[in-house]
């Protein structure tokens, strides 16, 4: 069956419709429009049983089917299995869906309460029922809306004169307009507006219960007046009930029980503290600070009650990460109109302690074992901190372990992180008016070290992080990273051309096709492939600069150069994020992230005052390593679609650029970018595609400038899996760096005609918690190939790229 709504005349067949008819027809696979539940349920049998019955048991066949070969156990298993894909196929498919009248009656309601409510209060609904084919029918309503209804003379009844006075102020925003067309969403979504608005304007008492609206539309020539009546206070008694005007509740005192845990039930407080009008009360001597507690409370004394505060109290003092959910009682002095606020704090254990173990097998180690823990101590300073204090430590074997010489256990890596995190901004000067603290604003002091052996290029590497974290609302997150300070040493750089072996493979490739070395020896690491590149580049071998050969040399020993030299990055960086996802169910919605770095500036601003002298390579260093000097910027856009029948199309825009000036030619390999991979352009691994039409064989292909663009169509199969479509399209370049390739750099428009193009398909399983996902992308455009070359060059399963990932890519 189908349906198809016709309003006035003309065909609806919107999401906002489809959702009021009681019988949705068989879903159908997207684009194809093939019911595939459907088929499969036809495929299960209605009289399974009879038939396994008379095919499998049947007494006048003793001999029937496999008894001859199979225990009679394994003989019953057998039939019982195929009864169990029976119900497994109808339980899977989906049967036919057949017309209900009883159903239909009930849809033709819906849609006309639906016209009703949104203004149309003439609207009438009706259906009918169509033959398409032999068993085949369609149901087809049929709307005739009349003429909508307008919004006319708004007038208000309300009873408390406090109430008439705020309602003054108020109703500047109101959601019942004059001359709006009639929908009674806006009725219900004003009442809570008002609600809202009077108890957070000190009515202690009030509830949405008391406002009511009374509408007229007899002899108004389609238009509606509309009454709002907001009734006076009910008190109700064991035997009676008292009407009264509202009043405004002020807040006389604000407590705070530091520890209300069940073991001082009934006992008295010991200690009283007094600050800035709060009291706080503890067993013992108190273990808080007051500002630590009173900077996360919003309800003061003199203060007019509001509903908001407690709202932003439950909020900043469950984020102190020290308490348990707190508890917020308001209790009335009978004397007068004012509120008692008592604040009750169950602590959280003073101690954390957490421990992880993983194996692991990778293309560098044959078996690994990772360890890690942390300690987390909370309320440190006394200030509601947190002190979280992990370290990490592996060893595995690695590919190279069977020589004798080594252990086996060869590859170690250990390393610690001491992170402070504080609930307010820890900064000398006040911050409070420009960054209030309903804004919920943080301070991150951390400090790491790692060191590894016989991994890459034996790193060891220290770091230093001041940051700041602050929600001007619950949509918007901001970062302020005021320092942060990276230094990485690579200890083993002769391992270089053990590391990226295609390098070394080119170069000793070269190296024999022009007889530098017999053509049955190689090149020895590091010593041949490091001298070998200096003869080149000096001119010592038979290669001219102009060869081609002599060029690839060139980019090897520029990239060797690049990727083991020592960093040392001190940087600031902002970064801002837009979430208007309202919840986890919410799929029409859109993200915007804006993040921008600036690196090495205050080091360069102190060299050039000092007069400090540069080295051999022109370039300030402090202790012997040059500090990176750059800014970087980065644009993250992604827009959802909600399309309807758990259909959602998603789209996704990058721009990223990392420009190196004063004191570096180019950028850390730490910041550079990178494209392909499972989140990115998924027809390309990860780190495989570029720089621009480059033809690279490396291992890890990285640039400073990124384009990036996505659309995905995602769409439900049955129950929890979910299909995809997609497009990727991006790329990476250089540009104002110290790369001087033209495959490799981008120098305009003219180099978008480098954007690879990758697209497929994949599948995705919700697990509720999480999302795993599977994808096949194929090289749909690829800018490696000759221009004229590229489109569809790869386009087949034997190249495509095969993705497995957790949760949706963007």
């Amino acid at each position: 069956m189908n349906n198809n709504v016709h309003v006035n005349g003309k065909k609806n067949n919107t999401d906002a419709l489809n959702s009021l008819l009681y019988q949705k027809p068989n879903g159908k696979f997207p684009l194809f429009g093939i019911p595939i539940r459907l088929h499969i349920y036809n495929l299960a049998r209605p009289n399974i049983d009879s038939i396994l019955d008379a095919k499998y048991r049947n007494p006048e066949d003793p001999k029937t089917g496999l008894k001859n070969f199979l225990s009679l156990k394994q003989y019953e298993a057998l039939v019982n299995s195929k009864s169990k894909f029976n119900s497994w196929l109808k339980t899977t498919g989906e049967p036919p869906v057949i017309i209900n009248t009883a159903k239909a009656d009930k849809s033709t309601a819906n849609l006309k309460t639906y016209y009703y409510k949104n203004g149309w209060f003439n609207a009438d609904a009706s259906y009918k029922i169509d033959t398409v084919d032999t068993k085949k029918g369609e149901l087809n309503f049929h709307v005739k809306t009349g003429d909508p209804y307008y919004l006319d003379s708004i007038r208000t009844k309300i009873y408390s004169p406090v109430i008439d006075t705020l309602y003054k102020t108020i109703k500047k925003n109101s959601l019942l307009v004059k001359g709006d067309q009639f929908k009674e969403i806006n009725y219900t979504n004003e009442r809570d507006r008002m609600t809202t608005e009077l108890r957070n304007s000190g009515l202690y008492h009030f509830a949405q219960d008391y406002i009511t609206f009374e509408l007229d539309t007899i002899g108004t020539n389609k238009k509606v007046n509309t009454d709002i009546i907001v009734q006076n206070r009910i008190i109700r008694y064991d035997d009676s009930i008292e009407v009264k005007p509202f009043k405004v509740y002020k807040i006389k005192d604000v407590n705070i029980f530091t520890d209300d845990a069940y073991q001082n039930k009934g006992l008295k407080p010991t200690d009283t503290i007094n600050y800035k009008g709060f009291n706080i009360y503890s067993y013992g001597r108190s273990k808080y600070r007051a500002k630590a507690l009173t900077d996360a409370v919003f309800i003061t004394k003199g203060a007019l009650f509001k509903d908001l505060n407690r709202t932003r109290t439950y909020r900043h003092l469950s984020e102190l990460r020290t308490f348990k959910y707190p508890n917020i009682e308001y209790v009335e002095n009978e004397i007068d109109t004012t509120l008692t606020a008592n604040i009750y704090l169950i602590p959280k254990k003073k101690f954390g302690l957490n421990f992880n173990a993983e194996v692991s097998q990778s293309n560098i180690q044959t078996v690994g074992f990772a360890f890690s823990g942390g300690l987390l101590i909370r309320n440190v300073f006394r200030g509601a901190e947190t002190l979280e204090v992990s370290g990490l430590g592996s060893i595995g074997a690695s590919k190279d372990a069977k020589n004798n010489n080594d252990a086996f256990f060869d590859i170690t890596e250990v390393g610690a992180t001491v992170k402070l995190t504080i609930p307010r901004l820890f900064f000398p000067l006040n911050t409070e008016k420009v960054i209030p603290k309903f804004m919920s604003p943080s301070t991150r002091i951390s400090a790491a070290a790692t060191s590894q052996r016989n991994i890459g290029l034996d790193k060891q590497t220290l770091s230093g992080v001041l940051s700041y974290n602050w929600y001007p609302n619950q949509k918007v997150t901001n970062t302020l990273d005021l320092f942060n300070v990276q230094f990485v040493k690579n200890l083993n750089v002769d391992n270089y051309f053990g590391v990226y072996q295609n390098s070394f493979n080119s170069l000793n490739s070269i190296a024999k096709n022009i007889n530098y070395i017999d053509k049955s020896e190689n090149l020895s690491i590091p010593t041949g492939a490091n001298q070998f590149i200096a003869d080149v580049l000096n001119n010592e071998t038979s290669l001219s600069p102009n060869d081609e050969n002599y060029s690839t040399i060139s980019n090897i020993d520029q990239r060797k150069t690049r990727l083991t030299e020592n960093n040392l990055i001190i940087s600031s960086s902002f970064n801002y994020v837009k979430n208007r996802r309202e919840n986890i169910f919410d799929n029409d919605f859109s993200i915007v992230r804006f993040r921008v770095e600036f690196a090495g500036n205050i080091l360069s601003s102190l060299a050039n005052i000092a007069g400090a002298t540069k080295n051999a390579n022109d370039r300030y260093d402090i202790f012997g390593v040059a500090f990176s000097q750059y800014t970087k910027t980065e644009l993250d856009y992604v827009k959802y679609w909600d399309l309807g029948k758990k259909n959602v199309l998603a789209v996704r825009s990058y721009f990223g650029i990392a420009v190196p000036y004063g004191n570096s030619e180019n950028i850390p390999f730490s910041k550079s970018f990178f494209a392909g991979g499972p989140n990115d352009n998924r027809a390309w691994t990860a780190y495989n595609l570029g720089p621009g039409s480059l033809k690279s064989t490396n291992e890890f292909n990285e640039a400073n400038f990124k384009l990036h663009f996505s659309a995905e169509q995602r769409f439900n199969l049955f129950g929890s899996l979910f299909g995809a479509f997609f497009v990727d399209a991006g790329n990476i370049w250089n540009v104002f760096d110290n790369v001087t390739d033209d495959a490799q750099t981008f120098d305009g428009f003219s180099s978008l005609k480098d954007i690879a193009v990758g697209s497929g398909f994949g599948l995705r399983y919700d697990f509720s918690f999480f999302v795993l996902r599977g994808d096949i992308g194929f090289k749909t455009y690829d800018p490696s190939y000759n221009l004229g070359d590229r489109w569809f060059k790869d386009y087949n399963f034997s190249n495509a790229v095969f993705n497995i990932g957790i949760n949706y890519p963007f």
